[in-house]
């Protein structure tokens, strides 16, 4: 089944999480922006909407969680080499992001990641198609 996703985050200022996201690479659909929203391109079928508190609080009714002080979703990109990996977390920590624990080394598959500007965890992750075994069990 074919199909597009997309990913809806409360953010508390729409302009900063776009000069954030820009810094990343990131493009924006502007067919989808306006001061209330933005639709952030991931790839040719995901998206992210960052949406302005007010206006994600009318899709709920449920309470916004403070993203910096609880977890509500681990969002995790495949990069195409380690130095990519490297060289978003090091652009999102210089634009004002951080990063919540040291890079990983399994091997075959690489790991860092970020906090964005509103706390929201953003795993990336290199994977040597040619460094796995049949005993790495993460991807089997």
């Amino acid at each position: 089944m074919a199909t597009k996703m997309y990913v809806n985050l409360p953010v508390k200022d729409l302009d900063q999480s776009i000069d954030f996201f820009t810094r990343l690479g990131f493009a924006f659909n502007p067919q989808f922006t306006d001061s209330n929203a933005t639709c952030m391109i991931v790839g040719p079928d995901s998206f992210v909407m960052l949406l302005v508190e007010s206006f994600f609080k009318t899709f709920t009714s449920k309470k916004i969680c403070d993203a910096r002080r609880q977890t509500e979703v681990l969002i995790c990109l495949s990069c195409d080499s380690r130095e990519q990996v490297s060289d978003m977390v090091g652009q999102a920590i210089a634009s004002g992001g951080t990063t919540p624990h040291p890079p990983q080394d399994h091997g075959f598959m690489y790991q860092h990641g970020f906090q964005d500007l509103d706390g929201h965890l953003w795993e990336l992750m290199y994977v040597d198609a040619v460094a796995i075994s049949p005993s790495d069990s993460a991807l089997s």
